[in-house]
């Protein structure tokens, strides 16, 4: 039996001490895990339970969350991943993508001030008091729950609007660390986009031992992720043993990888990991991905400081949707695609 591996820990409260543990991690493990974030307990507990409610959703709501990118929305089981379904939304840092999202998922936020607030209690109030004199109990019974569900609704939009936030934010401090840790400006990142996926495993005892999803690399930058505390299953190829490895999820903390657009841009320094889920028992899975991907329209190339003449440029440059169109075209999903960047077959 494969023991659980232990990946590096980076304390985001603790820069910039933690500088070269860093990007020795992302040199040696394409991975770490961080504590001592910017992502409160509670809010993360709110998001994973609206999570499971977006998920249990009919399928015809669930389709409304098209592609704003290729892949970026509703992505039901497949003959490759028959486990495996996810909703989606690109361009989490966009109050107005956040919004359209909940929208097509009947989750949309209320947005009041507190004397909205105030007079829409009031008008609530005075609304109840009419139905008592109007309606039958039952009557009653039916528009409180009608009103029980909208409020429902509303709030697991706000959940997904704070959340959203809280984990672009985080997202931009990892980045902003990672190349100050290089020598590097800290907004490089800034304007990036990104992109939130709520996963689902439908993992069933005839499936125990099978693959959830298949071996791949991320082919953005990196990717924040925050696991099922309850139901383990990723597991990550360790870097000089070629090996996979279980990773146990520790809860309140968060699993960050690097992807293949990070291996361009680091000049080959940064290593971009390949993993999988592996179905280990009979429950539900769900997890939540933050992807920062890559410019929308510059191409990624490694800075100048990370190339010289003991370091020549490994990777032609190459913009994020042309990279992204390469892995789609050649099915190419493991890493394997980098290769084809290189230099030298330029």
């Amino acid at each position: 039996m494969k023991m659980a591996c232990e990946v590096p820990v980076i304390d985001m409260q603790d820069f910039p001490s933690q500088s070269e543990k860093l990007v020795g991690a992302c040199e040696d493990w394409g991975c770490f895990r961080l504590i001592n974030h910017t992502i409160p307990a509670t809010l993360m507990s709110e998001m994973k339970s609206v999570v499971r409610s977006l998920l249990d959703l009919p399928l015809e709501i669930k389709q409304r969350n098209r592609d704003a990118i290729a892949g970026s929305g509703y992505v039901a089981p497949s003959a490759i991943n028959p486990l495996y379904e996810a909703l989606g939304l690109y361009d989490v840092g966009s109050v107005e993508a956040v919004h359209a999202f909940c929208t097509q998922l009947d989750a949309s936020p209320l947005q009041r001030s507190k004397s909205e607030n105030d007079r829409h209690t009031a008008e609530a109030r005075n609304e109840l008091v009419n139905f008592r004199l109007i309606f039958s109990v039952e009557e009653l019974f039916s528009c409180s729950i009608f009103s029980f569900a909208n409020n429902l609704k509303a709030s697991n939009g706000e959940t997904i609007v704070r959340y959203s936030q809280a984990v672009h934010e985080l997202a931009l401090d990892i980045c902003g660390n990672l190349a100050a840790s290089m020598g590097l400006k800290s907004d490089l990142f800034d304007e990036w986009p990104c992109q939130l996926r709520i996963n689902k495993y439908n993992f069933t005892p005839e499936m125990v031992g099978s693959p959830g999803v298949q071996i791949h690399t991320d082919g953005g930058f990196l990717t924040i992720l925050q696991e099922d505390e309850n139901v383990g299953g990723l597991e990550v190829m360790d870097k000089k043993s070629s090996e996979f490895i279980p990773i146990n999820p520790l809860p309140g903390t968060l699993l960050v990888n690097l992807g293949d657009i990070a291996t361009a841009w680091s000049n080959g320094r940064f290593y971009s990991l390949q993993h999988r889920v592996q179905c280990k028992e009979a429950k539900i899975r769900v997890s939540i991905a933050l992807f920062v991907l890559g410019p929308k329209e510059a191409a990624v190339e490694a800075p100048a400081e990370l190339v010289d003449s003991e370091h020549p440029r490994l990777y032609v440059p190459i913009t994020f949707e042309d990279y992204r169109k390469l892995r789609l075209s050649t099915g190419l999903r493991a890493g394997e695609a980098l290769a084809l960047l290189h230099a030298t077959n330029s």
